[in-house]
C-alpha cells in the first residue's frame, strides 16, 4: 500500500473509533488526554464513565468528536430502573451515544422478556441519543447472541456491541459476522474488547463492524506494534 492510501485508510479508520478511557483508576487528565486525541486524529468519539461525561461533553463542545458513555457497567446487572435513571443522567450531563450492558443473567437463563424489558427502559430513557447494546458475547452461545441481536433491533437500538473489555474475552470475527447478519443494515455493529493495531481493526470491519471500541487507538491509526494491553 502506499503512503497516500495508508493514510487515507487511517483517516478513515479514525472515524469509526470509539476512544476509550474506562479503567476505574483513570483520573481527570487520563480522560482529558484521551479527548485531545480524538479531537487530533478525528476518532468518533471519547468512551468514558458516566462521572466524566459531564467533563468530556464540555472539552468536545463544538468539536464533531461525540461523548460516549457507558451504564450498567460492566456487569449488566444493576437493573433496568437504575439504569434508565443513569440513561437520564448521562443525557442531562451531555452525553450523545450510550453504550449499555444488557442483563446478562436474564439473556443466559432464556428471560427473554424481562431482557426486552431491560433495553426498552433504557430506549425510553434516552430517546434522540445513540445506543449502543453490549452483549458481552464471550458469556453466550451463538442462540444467545442471535436473541440479544434481535431483540435489540425491535426495540430500536442503535448497535449491538460485542464486549465490555472486562470479561473473559473480547471481539471475535465470527461474532461480529453473526451480529451482522442478524441486524442486517438496521443497525451498527460496535466490535470492542482486545483490538490493539490495524490489522485487527481492519479485519473487524471487514466483517462487519461499523464501529470499533479501543483504548489502543492511537496506536491503531499510526501503525503501531506494541499498544499496551487494556481497554
Amino acid at each position: 500500500m502506499s503512503t497516500n492510501k495508508a493514510a487515507e485508510a487511517s483517516i478513515e479508520l479514525a472515524g469509526l473509533i470509539d476512544h476509550t478511557v474506562l479503567k476505574p483508576d483513570a483520573s481527570r487528565a487520563d480522560v482529558a488526554r484521551h479527548c485531545d486525541e480524538a479531537l487530533e486524529h478525528g476518532f468518533a468519539s471519547v468512551c468514558v464513565n458516566g462521572v466524566h461525561a459531564g467533563f468530556v461533553a464540555r472539552r468536545l463542545k463544538g468539536s464533531a468528536v461525540k461523548t460516549c458513555a457507558v451504564l450498567g457497567f460492566p456487569l449488566g446487572a444493576s437493573g433496568a430502573e437504575s439504569k434508565a435513571l443513569e440513561a437520564a443522567a448521562l443525557v442531562k450531563a451531555g452525553a450523545d451515544e450510550l453504550d449499555m450492558v444488557l442483563d446478562i443473567g436474564a439473556l443466559r437463563e432464556g428471560d427473554l422478556a424481562r431482557v426486552e424489558a431491560d433495553i426498552q427502559t433504557v430506549r425510553d430513557a434516552c430517546r434522540g441519543k445513540v445506543l449502543k447494546v453490549i452483549l458481552e458475547t464471550a458469556l453466550l452461545d451463538d442462540a444467545q447472541k442471535e436473541a440479544a441481536c434481535r431483540i435489540a433491533a425491535e426495540v430500536g437500538a442503535d448497535f449491538v456491541k460485542t464486549s465490555t473489555g472486562f470479561s473473559t474475552g473480547g471481539a471475535t470475527i465470527d461474532d461480529v459476522k453473526l451480529m451482522r447478519r442478524i441486524v442486517g443494515d438496521k443497525l451498527g455493529v460496535k466490535a470492542s474488547g482486545g483490538i490493539r493495531d490495524a490489522k485487527t481493526a481492519l479485519a473487524m470491519v471487514e466483517a462487519g463492524a461499523s464501529r470499533i471500541g479501543a483504548s489502543a487507538s492511537v496506536a491503531i491509526v499510526s501503525g503501531a506494534s506494541d499498544a499496551p494491553a487494556g481497554y
